[in-house]
């Protein structure tokens, strides 16, 4: 997985609340058993009419050229039913790497983190003062300190981060990757009680 640490970007707000894991990417797109591709079907039915990639629908976020960045900012209780991961892959694939919001659904977030996408859970306050923010302003989100900060007002907040998760995120491990970087801690473990 990719490095993660800070991340100072302009952001993508979608304003909706209560998405689902089938509106972030539906079900009919389910069928690969790899990461990749994903992204292309993100919030695939909001974004074209008719299931037709040459015909955007306007008004959609992901749509209007004003917007973009690395961090998604969405409305409370994101990432709601089914437990598929496949949400925090096409996420991940469309180019995002943070996911804010006033709340998560637990099996989304701990998807997210699994998968390299940092979900930052802010107070519906800090939300609503994102959302009132022009198209290029932008966001830092500081993982090693656990803030996010509103760059243009100073308006800033922290966030709480499993202290195994952020040590994953921060060196870019995924489980496995993080047993082999205390295997010698395991080693001299096991000699101890050989």
């Amino acid at each position: 997985m990719e490095k993660l640490n800070r991340i100072h970007s302009r952001f993508v707000p979608l304003t909706l609340e209560n998405v689902d894991t089938d509106q972030i990417i539906p079900a009919r797109f389910l069928k690969a058993t790899t990461r990749d591709g994903f992204g292309k079907n993100l919030f695939r039915d909001w974004r074209y009419d008719n299931d037709d990639e040459q015909k955007p629908k306007a008004g959609f976020v992901l749509n209007e050229a004003q917007y973009s960045g690395e961090i998604l900012v969405a409305g409370k209780n994101f990432g709601c039913g089914s437990s598929r991961e496949h949400a925090a892959w096409a996420i991940k694939d469309y180019g995002f790497k943070v996911v804010v919001s006033s709340f998560f659904a637990d099996i989304f977030k701990n998807n997210a983190l699994n998968n390299g996408l940092l979900p930052v859970t802010v107070s519906e306050a800090f939300l609503q003062a994102v959302f009132a923010l022009n198209a290029n302003d932008t966001i830092t989100v500081d993982l090693e300190t656990q803030t996010i900060t509103i760059d243009a007002t100073g308006l800033q907040e922290s966030f709480e981060i499993n202290k195994y998760k952020k040590t994953c995120l921060l060196n870019g491990y995924d489980d496995i990757d993080y047993l082999l970087s205390i295997r010698t801690d395991i080693e001299q473990f096991e000699k101890q009680y050989a």
